[in-house]
């Protein structure tokens, strides 16, 4: 079973499983804040096609891990690749036309802007919206059709989460990050955020999401790791995680 605790700072050897290539792949990575070690020695991989979950408790690393990986934090040590290509000290911008995109905790939505204005926004890295793809986000997400010369600032939590999605979707991206996308949203909202993350996937975007709830995230993603005070713990499918013990104890309540 490959589902089991990882010795402090080992390598993680394994990636995607069978056939599917790396698409984002952490090695080695070490980030401080100051004097601070938050990521020890993590490595993780997101293979094209995949839904990825990275779980842990608060203050654990998960969000520094997302921001390493887009370049938002530098790395003291250790490679970020993506898509084949060694991105570790390319700004976030270039991150992003190669097809990374993050849909942030709490959303941070422009409030005093419209729907509209907040999805085209999103296009900004390939210059003008093709309206092309805000069809597509029409045709995902039809509420925000309707909404679209609506204050952001003015949607419930489970509409503005469609529309950090639709934002991110118009950089046409092969990758979305993910950070807390049920944080501050009722149960019925989280499980509607899920079914809209599902619907994404389908749609061929690989993800990586980060998240406390655990139940919900291992009940959609292919393979999970798990973070403690910054370090790999556990890592294993999906289905492995759910049925590991300390897990079920620490995470799932059960």
């Amino acid at each position: 079973m490959r589902a089991q605790p990882e010795p402090a700072g080992a390598a993680l050897s394994d990636g995607p499983p069978g056939p599917l290539t790396p698409l984002l792949q952490l090695s080695g990575i070490n980030t401080f804040y100051g004097p601070v070690h938050i990521l020890e020695d993590v490595n993780l991989v997101v293979g094209k096609g995949e839904l990825v979950c990275l779980l842990g408790g608060n203050a654990c690393g998960k969000s520094t891990t997302l921001k390493t990986a887009l370049g938002l934090v530098a790395p003291r040590t250790g490679t970020v690749t993506f898509d084949g290509v060694d991105v570790t000290s390319r700004p976030t911008s270039e991150r992003v036309r190669r097809g990374m995109a993050v849909v942030p905790e709490n959303r941070r939505l422009f409030a005093p802007m419209t729907v509209l204005e907040n999805l085209q926004i999103g296009a900004w890295v390939r210059g003008a919206p093709d309206p092309a793809d805000l069809d597509r986000v029409f045709e995902l997400f039809p509420l925000l059709e309707q909404r679209s010369a609506q204050i952001a600032g003015t949607l419930s939590g489970g509409e503005q989460q469609m529309v950090a999605m639709g934002r991110a979707l118009m950089s046409r991206p092969s990758l979305m990050l993910m950070d807390e996308p049920s944080m501050g949203l009722s149960p019925r909202l989280v499980e509607q955020s899920f079914e809209l993350i599902e619907t994404l996937h389908r749609d061929g975007v690989s993800m990586l999401i980060v998240e406390q709830n655990a139940n919900m995230a291992l009940s959609i993603a292919d393979r999970g790791y798990v973070l403690q005070t910054g370090r790999i713990v556990l890592r294993g499918s999906a289905q492995e995680l759910s049925n590991h013990d300390e897990l079920r104890r620490a995470y799932l309540g059960r």
